[in-house]
């Protein structure tokens, strides 16, 4: 058989099991997302953290984000609840490729080569939480700006599960105009420190 032929065919098989594969992460997670209001409140906190941020006046900004305390609160709980429930996810249905670029069976060729997801959204849930809370005593538009990166790390760290870290990163430069080395600039130390070392990027 011709060369090419066998390329194509190759090519097209990875294509395909790709695609299913990702189909069946998109699944689990929205599976586990279902009994929550995680994304909703994830846009409104979002929305409502570039509006404070915009504020030229202090006490205005202390209005915008007062108004905001009990969706931050409600986000807060109703992910440490999701965390805990994909927490019971089966370890082989977690893994995360650390390339770049989704390939499949690659997870069962290099499972070292992989982290766990279950592990990452922990560490999303404390670094939210810390957010919350202000460990840092950091002032209210810092604050903010905080809360905003940690979020969308999050919702970054959930695409690179359903797709790969390309796709992931493509997706969030297109959204929010945001490259994924600023979010991570942008986040508490804490959460960088522990994101890097169970992801392994540098």
């Amino acid at each position: 058989m011709d060369p090419l032929v066998l390329v194509a065919l190759a090519a097209t098989g990875a294509w395909l099991l790709n695609g299913q594969q990702q189909r069946r992460r998109i699944a689990l997670l929205s599976q586990h997302l279902a009994p929550y209001q995680i994304e909703r409140l994830l846009e409104t906190l979002t929305q409502g953290y570039l509006r404070a941020m915009g504020e030229p006046g202090d006490e205005r900004r202390a209005q915008v984000l007062a108004n905001l305390v009990a969706s931050e609160e409600q986000l807060c709980g109703q992910f440490e609840r999701f965390v805990a429930a994909f927490a019971r996810v089966p370890a082989e249905q977690a893994r995360v490729s650390r390339l770049p670029i989704g390939l499949p069976l690659l997870l069962q060729v290099l499972p070292g080569a992989s982290f766990d997801l279950r592990d990452l959204l922990s560490v999303h849930a404390r670094g939210i939480a810390r957010a919350v809370r202000n460990d840092d005593s950091l002032p209210p538009r810092e604050r903010a700006f905080t809360m905003t990166a940690e979020l969308l790390l999050m919702q970054h760290s959930c695409h690179w599960y359903c797709k790969s870290r390309a796709v992931a990163s493509a997706r969030m430069l297109a959204r929010h105009q945001t490259p994924h080395a600023q979010l991570l600039a942008s986040v508490s130390p804490t959460t960088r420190a522990e994101y890097l070392a169970l992801t392994g990027l540098r």
